[in-house]
């Protein structure tokens, strides 16, 4: 590994430590009905998030539900010492990408097949503190004016 390449590794690794994220692959559901759900709780408070996905219908819900505890977990193990109730948490960014794609034949008339695309995705779910984004605003703001 050169030099440049190490450099980069190393201050990707640095981002990483202040970012509290989890992830889901290869989730059996279609992009597009894990997207309702993310859109449905994209910039919401966590407790509100959680009851929202406890409360739907919706089959994928139960996956995210997990997913967003897995992230609060994930962020509790970097803050030790705050509480979860002062940190204020809010789903900073949800975003769900396709993924592997299983084909399957179906029979159809007259001796033919038609294909079955069976869908899956990533989900990939950011959680933040408001407190720390104000924290970090005035912290910038007071460096401007000095």
């Amino acid at each position: 590994m050169g030099v440049k390449s190490r450099n980069r590794a190393e201050k990707r690794k640095e981002e990483k430590k202040s970012l509290y994220f989890a992830r889901l692959n290869n989730c059996p559901t279609s992009p597009r009905k894990m997207r309702l759900i993310a859109d449905m709780i994209r910039g919401k408070k966590v407790e509100l998030a959680l009851h929202m996905l406890k409360n739907s219908p919706q089959a994928s819900s139960v996956r995210v539900h997990k997913l967003l505890l897995s992230a609060i977990a994930n962020w509790q193990a970097k803050n030790e010492g705050v509480r979860l109730e002062e940190s204020d948490l809010f789903i900073s960014e949800i975003f769900v990408d396709s993924g592997r794609m299983l084909k399957r034949i179906r029979t159809a008339p007259q001796g033919r097949a038609h294909r079955i695309r069976k869908r899956s995705n990533h989900v990939t779910l950011f959680v933040d503190s408001r407190n720390a984004v104000v924290a970090e605003t005035e912290e910038a703001n007071t460096e401007s004016k000095e």
